[in-house]
């Protein structure tokens, strides 16, 4: 999928402050209002730009402790890690799930209230459930975000 510099300056842009007004994302892709506009357009229908979220304060709504939880399941079939997959992602505790290869499974970043909540969330939500063969936490101490994330570029 071809990204050329102006819909470079304008994702950054928008990543920057999604909720810019379009006639500050022309300024800052140095083209007209209605390029701008047309441009973004084409980028939501081109399935670059999937969305507009708020980034919430986790410690503001009282999850403040956060960890990554490694997961092994067993047996390690379709059904069984759809099955947790689907599970594991609806918990209102889980920020962020990732499928991985290698040890584990499955990746869980959580955010709790603290760090009680965070060993029932282990104990008694996850092994409880029969897939799950082991569990390894680990403390997140401080989340870092990139402020943009580029496309990558062209090959020749």
């Amino acid at each position: 999928m071809k990204v050329d510099a102006t819909d470079r300056r304008l994702l950054r842009a928008l990543q920057k402050d999604a909720r810019a007004k379009n006639r500050d994302l022309a300024a800052a892709a140095g083209v007209s209002p209605s390029t701008a506009l047309e441009r973004v357009r084409a980028l939501r229908e081109r399935g670059v730009i999937r969305g507009y979220r708020a980034e919430l304060d986790l410690a503001a709504i009282g999850r403040p402790v956060q960890a990554l939880i490694a997961v092994r399941i067993r047996p390690p079939s379709r059904r069984v890690i759809e099955g947790f997959r689907e599970w594991a992602a609806a918990l209102p505790e889980t920020i962020g799930l990732f499928v991985t290869s290698g040890s584990s499974d499955f990746l869980i970043h959580v955010a709790v209230p603290d760090p009680d909540g965070l060993y029932a969330f282990v104990i008694d939500r996850l092994t409880e459930r029969r897939e799950v063969a082991d569990v390894q936490t680990s403390m997140v101490y401080e989340h870092v975000r990139a402020p943009h994330i580029d496309p990558a570029p062209d090959r020749p």
